[in-house]
């Protein structure tokens, strides 16, 4: 069991890399999501091919975020129609936290959203500065999947003051 803080640059290696060794599920949770590109296979690719190839192991995969991705996280999306049909997606405007949960073992939470300058390869000079925990202390993880399924399972859609900005209600 171990809880470590964790910044800038740590965050690629230490909350990233992980997901693609998971066996049995990956959560995301972000308030914005973009086409983050990572190191994988001794190249440069899209962070969604490691999420396809995680679909095509069966590995179970839910993106939930605050707002639309933007036009290039589509295109990449396009090129993964493995993703279509296997990775959940949910959309829900009071998302603000960013959680990374593989195989409920390993839990990420901080400040850093799904992009290129929070949580992916940019140089330190063009990064954001971001922080956070990474764990595998099973009470924490726990708690941060609590939140990230109360969420998806929709626990406060239906009294929801910002149901209006919502284009697709869990509920």
């Amino acid at each position: 069991m171990s809880l470590t803080f964790i910044t800038n640059d740590q965050l690629y290696k230490q909350a990233i890399e992980p997901v693609a060794n998971a066996t049995s599920f990956v959560w995301i949770g972000t308030a914005d999501i973009k086409d983050l590109h990572v190191h994988y296979i001794g190249t440069i690719q899209s962070f969604l091919s490691v999420l396809d190839s995680l679909a095509k192991k069966k590995v179970a995969i839910r993106l939930l975020h605050a707002k639309e991705p933007g036009v290039n996280f589509r295109k990449s999306f396009d090129r993964y129609p493995l993703l279509w049909k296997n990775m959940e997606r949910q959309l829900c405007p009071r998302v603000h936290f960013k959680h990374i949960i593989v195989d409920g073992k390993f839990a990420y939470t901080g400040s850093a959203n799904l992009t290129g300058a929070g949580l992916g390869i940019k140089s330190a000079n063009t990064r954001n500065f971001e922080s956070g925990f990474i764990t595998t202390d099973p009470k924490i993880v726990n708690a941060i999947m609590n939140q990230f399924d109360e969420v998806w399972m929709g626990k406060y859609c239906k009294n929801c003051k910002r149901r209006e900005f919502c284009n697709d209600p869990i509920l």
